[in-house]
């Protein structure tokens, strides 16, 4: 190694109501026995990623930066309103960024056959020159894989394969998706149509609608479609759809997880004859995994008594699943990380980059096509 350093970014908040994101450098940890140095090339930037990065505080119309080169230092206040919720963040100088891929540079004696191999890692401060962790954290990449490639490897394909997941165990047989023509989304498309699972796709504009579409989706509705209602009802009553999966935390001012439910439960009774004072018999589940939309989530009884609402978490998931399933999920995950699980980006930048308050607004607009891959050797 000619460096004992590595350049990563951190994130605080500051006494004064502000969050301060810079640039830090810090001691390069080698490997030990078991573990292996990862010199990071790419990680995207994630929605989950952003309540670590600027909170879901922060007031982009109130962005500062000083500095140039490593010394560049942001600073973004924070709404009063939000800051008593962060009173623990206070001082603290964390690392950010949940996944990335690189390329092992170093090994402790147990791994030495692994340097040069490309990997795809997750577990937090991603965000970083290099990465020191445990070797079997590590997703091998098959040979060919690059590290943008080999990028989103964990969040996103991991999470669609564990919607799947979550249908069998809990004996649904198709699925509802919003916030569709994410590369999320996208994945999923792909997924469920190699293994024949029907699947509804929520969106928010008609151009979204197209994009699905061409990807071979069966059911993509826009939710500001007049139509909307009706034709989600016909889409559930096609497919016998039980589950959704809900990225907005809010969707359609608030509304949407009610009118899914609604859906379900007209869909339900569209054949019954009979007056049901509670609802129809047949289950009806939404998880919410997201928060795009900060509206509150609003339900107007609509939809019966057998229905339930959670959230859904990927690693407490994964841990339902059992090791065997998991381990299943991280194979086909390498093997097809340029087919089924493919990602795409708007543009790689530079530490500095990031810090830029245009490019903070954007990425945190988490809008679909304005994903950014960062590439902490630029």
């Amino acid at each position: 190694m000619s460096s004992e350093f590595s350049r990563e970014i951190r994130s605080e908040v500051t006494k004064d109501g502000k969050i301060k994101i810079s640039i830090a450098k810090v001691p390069i940890i080698f490997p030990k026995q078991d573990e292996v140095l990862v010199k990071v090339e790419a990680s995207p930037i994630n929605p989950s990623d952003l309540g670590r990065l600027i909170t879901f505080g922060a007031d982009l119309n109130n962005i500062n930066i000083l500095g140039s080169g490593n010394e560049t230092v942001t600073k973004i206040k924070l709404f009063s309103k939000f800051f008593n919720s962060l009173k623990n963040r206070v001082g603290k100088s964390l690392n950010v960024g949940n996944e990335g891929a690189g390329i092992i540079v170093e090994s402790g004696k147990d791994s030495r056959h692994l340097i040069g191999k490309i990997v795809g890692l997750a577990g937090g401060g991603m965000y970083s020159e290099y990465k020191c962790v445990k070797a079997q954290s590590c997703l091998i990449m098959n040979d060919g894989t690059s590290s943008i490639e080999a990028a989103s490897s964990f969040v996103n394909p991991l999470t669609a394969l564990g919607f799947i997941e979550t249908m069998k165990l809990e004996n649904h047989k198709a699925i509802i998706h919003t916030a569709a023509a994410s590369n999320l989304g996208k994945m999923l498309v792909r997924l469920c149509k190699e293994e024949s699972i029907p699947l509804i796709n929520i969106v928010r504009t008609f151009e979204q609608v197209e994009i699905l579409k061409k990807l071979g989706a069966d059911f993509v509705y826009n939710m500001n479609d007049s139509l909307f209602m009706d034709d989600l009802i016909s889409a559930i009553k096609q497919t016998g759809s039980t589950l959704a999966f809900d990225a907005t935390g809010g969707g359609n001012e608030g509304k949407l997880v009610g009118k899914i439910l609604t859906a379900m439960e007209i869909s339900a009774n569209i054949n019954s004859k009979e007056y049901l004072m509670y609802g129809s018999e047949v289950f009806k589940k939404i998880y919410i995994y997201g928060v795009l939309d900060r509206s509150p989530i609003i339900l107007k009884n609509s939809f019966g008594f057998n229905w339930g609402i959670g959230g859904w978490l990927l690693m407490p998931m994964i841990k339902k699943f059992g090791s065997e399933i998991f381990e299943n999920m991280r194979e086909r995950v390498a093997r097809e990380i340029k087919t089924t699980f493919r990602s795409e980006y708007k543009k790689v930048i530079s530490f500095e980059e990031m810090l830029q308050p245009e490019i903070i607004r954007n990425f945190s607009r988490q809008s679909t096509g304005n994903k950014y891959l960062l590439d902490p050797s630029m």
